[in-house]
């Protein structure tokens, strides 16, 4: 008989009590997908996957290892136990493992009113192709187009289940359906790409295949006759699309373990100014529908809605267990963890404060300069903040776009570029980042 995710944890945890570990915390990832790629209007790939995998923690004193499969069985769970008992026998003590307490473990949630779970149908693989097919046509159907590389339709559900020996247990599913389309226009050193996609937990909230296919098409076709341009000290607006990118620097910086590690530019950086003034940096882990909504972590502690900057000022760290414990403060519930890794801090969905200005408006403000819709590689000190990264998008001449541009590099120091962005209004917020584009003065760009 197939067991649940929630018995299979519980069946791990019984073994590694049998096998002798003073403590254990196991978690169960039971999922489904299927995607489809087509190509010159035709199926080129499919696949499906199902499959159910589980990884257990034990501990030993503060020694602790970690074991993975994906076999349930009865035999093999036993194994999995003793196995990871001889090794945590072996490891090192850290005196910073261990569970959370009972009195920091979540309860009382409702996974209800997260909306996590589409309770549509599947969609069938003809369903998925159609909408592949759909978004290659109109991207196709864009003038100077002349192929499309990828269109894909996809659909993922998963389920996880947490239990450890502090009593937690917990679990919760999650629905994905994703269309994306890359189109490609130009010939030989000519050929430019781009690309759009959506991926929602609801069929329902997705953007039509259409929409997709033409929007990566006209992006593509805005990009052809690139040049490079000039080098210089510039005036940068990041758009929408990788302005989220800047803010994932700062959350790099404000990681718990890289604090813990004194790795980090912003390590003696509580309390001061990271943003300009009347700026906020949001997590909430509780937006209905979103793709970074939980109601506990990886520990089995309560998400909550907090800020990460308030009117500019850093109010602190995103911490897990193990990094608090090194800092002497409190996990903030955001460890996140496979099934074959440890816990470690990271990011639930976040909202960046948004402008009053359009993107219109900040190109016309900028004058002369650099509009980023791309951006490869990087170069960044953790510990200076020093920022180099490859760009592609368009010089902006008296406020508007002039033309396209590519193989740049714009570099600056990220504490004196998130301390002066300034956002505009059109961040999408659905997504689990909600970052507006975000323009920075006085950028150096080396071009031609």
């Amino acid at each position: 008989m197939t067991r649940s995710p929630e018995e299979i944890s519980h069946a791990l945890l019984d073994a590694a009590r049998m096998a002798g570990a003073d403590a254990a915390d196991a978690i169960v990832i039971e999922g489904s997908s299927i995607s489809v790629d087509v190509r010159a209007g035709a199926l080129e790939h499919a696949e499906r996957a199902e499959a159910t995998d589980l990884g257990l923690r034990v501990f030993m004193g503060r020694q602790s290892s970690i074991v993975s499969s994906s076999d349930s069985r009865a035999e093999t769970l036993t194994a999995m136990a003793e196995r990871a008992v001889a090794m945590a026998r072996e490891a090192p003590e850290d005196p910073y493992a261990g569970l959370a307490d009972t009195t920091q473990l979540s309860a009382g949630w409702n996974i209800e009113t997260l909306d996590l779970v589409d309770a549509s149908e599947e969609p069938s693989p003809g369903a998925l192709q159609s909408d592949a097919l759909a978004a290659e046509a109109a991207a196709l159907a864009v003038k100077g187009v002349t192929q499309v590389s990828d269109a894909s339709a996809s659909y993922g559900r998963h389920e996880v289940h947490l239990a450890a020996t502090n009593g937690f247990s917990g679990g919760y599913g999650r629905t994905q359906r994703s269309t994306s389309c890359v189109a490609i226009a130009g010939t030989g050193t000519g050929m430019e790409r781009d690309y759009d996609g959506d991926s929602r937990a609801w069929q329902s909230d997705l953007r039509s295949p259409e929409e997709i296919g033409r929007t990566a098409g006209e992006r593509t076709v805005a990009l052809l006759n690139a040049r490079k341009p000039e080098t210089g000290s510039y005036p940068v607006l990041f758009d929408e699309r990788v302005s989220s990118s800047l803010v994932g620097h700062l959350l790099a910086a404000s990681n718990g373990a890289a604090v813990a590690r004194g790795s980090s530019w912003l390590k003696d950086s509580l309390g001061e100014q990271v943003l300009p003034q009347g700026m906020s940096l949001i997590e909430d882990p509780h937006r209905p529908r979103i793709s970074g909504s939980r109601p506990f972590d990886a520990e089995g502690l309560p998400t909550r809605h907090r800020a990460i900057a308030e009117d500019g000022r850093l109010m602190g760290w995103t911490m897990d267990l193990s990094s608090a414990r090194k800092l002497g403060l409190e996990s903030t519930g955001n460890a996140a963890r496979g099934v074959s890794s440890p816990p470690s801090p990271s990011n639930w969905n976040l909202e960046l404060s948004q402008g009053e200005k359009t993107r219109a408006d900040l190109l016309r403000d900028m004058g002369t300069g650099l509009l980023v819709t791309s951006m490869i590689g990087a170069t960044i000190n953790p510990n200076t903040g020093d920022y180099s990264r490859g760009a592609s998008g368009f010089w902006v001449e008296n406020g508007e776009i002039a033309y396209p541009v590519n193989e740049c590099t714009v570099a600056g120091n990220l504490r004196e570029m998130l301390a002066r962005i300034i956002p505009a209004n059109d961040a999408r917020r659905y997504l689990s980042r909600v970052v507006p584009s975000l323009l920075i003065e006085g950028m150096t760009l080396a071009g031609a």
